[in-house]
């Protein structure tokens, strides 16, 4: 049986992760890219865009890791298939796909984002917005650009998959009669 200040401490984590990632993402994309529309210059709006972003990668990559550690602890504890009915079984093996999908686009966007703004000096990349290249944006700054527009929807919707998975799967949990759930952790 897991201490139970060690299994909150690591939902709590992945939680929170979990959160600030997804939070951080929709900002992103639906606050901050479209804003910077309204800087006049092109190449700051590149500068501006890229400076708030490789400012979150530190809270993203803290954050994916909680997800990641949280779920891992949890799989090797509380959510072994063994202690798990069918249904949350079927749940955490979504789950699983879900933490591993959202912290690979997660990783990938960090990269490509590290390295837009190392296309030009100071990041000052040329953008219309934050995912939408303008004409003078150099071509391999333009298919970095892009390919964040992408990554930043992967993100979004494998955050939003995790986040109802992780929904499903505790309210399935809390469903299951405590006689039946008892039973599984004193034979687990």
């Amino acid at each position: 049986m897991v201490n139970d200040t060690i299994a909150n401490t690591t939902r709590v984590a992945h939680d929170w992760g979990l959160a600030s990632y997804l939070g951080g993402a929709m900002f992103g994309k639906f606050a901050l890219n479209p804003a910077v529309r309204v800087i006049e210059s092109k190449p700051d709006r590149g500068k501006v865009a890229n400076t708030a972003w490789n400012g979150y990668n530190v809270i993203n990559a803290v954050s994916l890791g909680a997800v990641a550690t949280g779920w891992g602890a949890a799989r090797l504890t509380e959510a072994r298939p063994d202690r798990l009915s069918g249904r949350e079984r079927d749940l955490a093996r979504v789950k699983d796909g879900f933490v591993i999908f959202t912290v690979l686009a997660g990783i990938a966007s960090g990269i490509q984002g590290a390295r837009l703004a190392k296309q030009v000096p100071d990041g000052a990349v040329p953008i219309e917005s934050g995912v939408e290249p303008a004409e003078e944006t150099p071509k391999t700054a333009a298919t970095i650009q892009r390919s964040l527009g992408v990554l930043g929807n992967v993100s979004i919707l494998s955050g939003v998959g995790l986040v109802v998975t992780n929904a499903i799967l505790a309210q399935t949990n809390h469903s299951r009669p405590p006689a039946r759930r008892g039973i599984l952790r004193r034979n687990g």
